[in-house]
This record gives C-alpha cells, structure tokens and sequence, in this order.
C-alpha cells in the first residue's frame, strides 16, 4: 500500500502520546463486550436522573451508568434518543437527565465494533413518527426504521460487518436525504469498489430506495474510497463534514463531496494522488484522535476523540478549517457522540465500557456543554 506524507500536519496541543488505533481507538479488534446482570442497568432504575454535577465552563454530567452509548438523535421536543451498542436498547434522554427504555431491536449482534450503532431522527418525525437505527445483525449491517415501540422495518442491508471497521453513522441532509457512514470492514479493496456499499458515504431515499439524483446511476454510493466513517454533521450551507479513522498514522476530517473519491487504501492523510483524491481539510496523528461522532454548532465542528481522550473543536470558515483545540482534554476518557442540541448546547457520549477504556462507577457518561 502506498501511504502519502502529510506536507502540513496541523499540530495540536496538549496531545499526549497514546496507542495508535488500528480501528476504533485501540487494538485491532476491539473484544466484544457482552451484557451481564452486572453491566445492565434494570430498567425499573432508568427514570431516575442523576444529580448533575455543576462543573467549570458550563459542563456538566447528564447522565450516568450507560452500556455504550453511540447514536444520538434529538426529538423535536428536546429529549435525545441515544442507543446502546451492546444492549440493543434505546434510551430517551429528557434535558434533565432522566432516562428510560422506549425501544429494543432485536438480533443486534455486539461482536467487536459492532452492535446497535447511528440513529437518525426523520425529518417527517412530527408526521410519521420515524426512527431509523444502523445495527449489526448476524448477517450484515442493516439500516431499519420503526415507530417507538412498534416493529422494526429494514430498509437497506447487505453492508459487509466484522469485528472492526463498521461505520454507522446516520444523518438526514437538508435535501431530506438519508446519508450514512460505513466502513471497508477490513477488506481494504472495498473502499474502492463502487459495487459495494462498504468504505462510502451512501444517499438513500428515507425508504431506503435509491435517489436518481445520486452521482451513480442506481448506486447508493455518493461518495467513496473511505476507511471507517463514524461522523457526519452537515454545517449552516448544507456542506457534509466528516471524520475519518486512519490506519497507524493520520487520522482524518473531511468534506464530502458528490461523487468524489477520498483515497482509501492508496493514502492516508494529506494529498490528493495527482488529482485523483479529495485531501482531508484536518489531519491528527492516530494517537491524538480516532475521531467518531461529529456535530455542528454554528460555524464550529465538534468531533469526539476515543484514543486521544477529548473533544476536538475545529472552526470552519465555508469550505476550510481551522486549528483544532482540544476541549475536556483526559476529564472523561473516551469521548465517542458529540450531537448538537436544539437548545444550543453540545451532548457527548463517553465510550469507557467498549473493552478499551478504564470505566469508572459513573460510565458511561453524557456530558453536556452549556455553552460550547
């Protein structure tokens, strides 16, 4: 594989020197992670909400004692859907921080990195009540949409799963488009195969049918050449902003593009192959990120880092980027969600019980930044 140098890396301060991840922030293969009577939460215990403890800069604890958090999605009333990844459960999540089971999808297969992962809230919701969910099932990752409580639809499936490299980020565009993040689950070659919708950003009807406005002719694909895509935000001009795990050097931030090809497996980093590539518009060394979810508040870019411990916030100025600054650097371990409430403020997920953090009593966590 050949592997382009970075002419500009952006140098980030405070970065400690942590483990380079392999995929989703550590080792490899992330061991799977399974529920125990210990690990569960009753449910009888998930509308009580925590004492939030007040902390400097408007931060604060929202919730505790999650299995995993990783999908969050908003309601149009203020309450977060957030998902976990090893249960197969869906928590609502008040402002408040009380919580409770409102759905359970069945046959979700937490092996490695997969699991019940994105959630995406319909941009009907007020109208039909949809939620859409990206889950590992025994067979593949599959996309289903359902009503709370109600029976779970698949609407799009065949996206290759392993024990790493799964994407499964969901974000409904201002085009009311559903794009979704996968990742080449470890078959490289993937990434460049437009056959395949594994290593894309793919556009789907919210039915799961095919746009004829895609770049591809009877594709899903809309953008390709990606290693593992866990983040999608769209900023205020409706340009989609993503982040990219790299392999053992660079990771990645990115702007998608229709049609375009962003390089995986021949580069890793800054560069453009001759013409052939888009180049990230940020770059970290692996160590210093492992970036996941992403959320846009404003003109900013919010993007979780599981390896580098923090919550990387980077200023976008229409199409470039600006120096990241890192935000509740090591305060709370792994940081996977960060999601952009319709108050204002930012929620972030921590992902310390994955089988690579050190969770404590309190994890997972929520933590809600006031004023981000």
């Amino acid at each position: 594989m050949v592997r382009r140098t970075a002419a500009l890396v952006l140098t980030v301060l405070g970065a400690g020197a942590l483990a380079a991840c392999g995929s989703d922030g550590g080792a490899a293969t992330e061991p799977a992670a399974p529920v125990t009577a210990a690990q569960a939460e009753p449910d009888a215990a998930t509308n009580e909400a925590p004492a939030a403890r007040a902390a400097q800069s408007g931060t604060s604890v929202l919730a505790t004692r999650l299995q995993v958090p990783w999908g969050v999605a908003f309601l149009p009333g203020g309450d977060a859907l957030v998902s976990e990844r090893t249960t197969g459960r869906i928590l609502r999540v008040s402002p408040s921080g009380a919580k409770r089971v409102v759905q359970r999808i069945a046959g979700v297969e937490a092996v490695g990195e997969g699991g019940l992962l994105g959630l995406a809230v319909g941009r009907t919701y007020a109208k039909d009540r949809l939620v859409y969910a990206f889950y590992t099932s025994r067979r593949d990752n599959r996309i289903v949409r359902f009503k709370l409580g109600g029976p779970p639809r698949v609407v799009f499936s065949g996206i290759r799963s392993a024990p790493i490299h799964n994407g499964g980020r969901l974000a409904f565009g201002p085009d009311g488009k559903l794009y979704v993040g996968t990742g080449d689950a470890g078959d490289t070659s993937l990434s460049q195969d437009r056959r395949s919708p594994n290593g894309k950003v793919l556009r789907l009807n919210p039915d799961g049918s095919i746009p004829s406005s895609n770049p591809f002719r009877g594709s899903p694909v809309f953008s390709l050449g990606h290693r593992n895509v866990q983040g999608l935000a769209f900023d205020r001009a409706g340009r989609l902003w993503a982040p990219e795990f790299g392999q053992n050097t660079f990771d990645e931030v990115n702007l998608i593009r229709r049609g375009r090809n962003y390089g995986w497996p021949a580069v890793e980093g800054r560069g453009t192959g001759g013409g052939r590539y888009e180049s990230p518009k940020v770059v970290w060394r692996t160590s210093e990120s492992s970036p996941s979810g992403a959320a846009i508040v404003g003109s900013t870019l919010y993007v979780g880092a599981l390896a580098g411990r923090r919550l990387w916030k980077v200023p976008l100025d229409g199409t470039s980027a600006g120096r990241p600054q890192a935000l509740l650097d090591g305060r709370y371990g792994r940081v996977r969600s960060p999601a952009a409430a319709p108050d204002g403020s930012l929620w972030v997920t921590t992902s310390n019980r994955d089988g690579r953090g050190s969770p404590t009593p309190d994890d997972d966590r929520i933590v809600r930044l006031a004023n981000p």
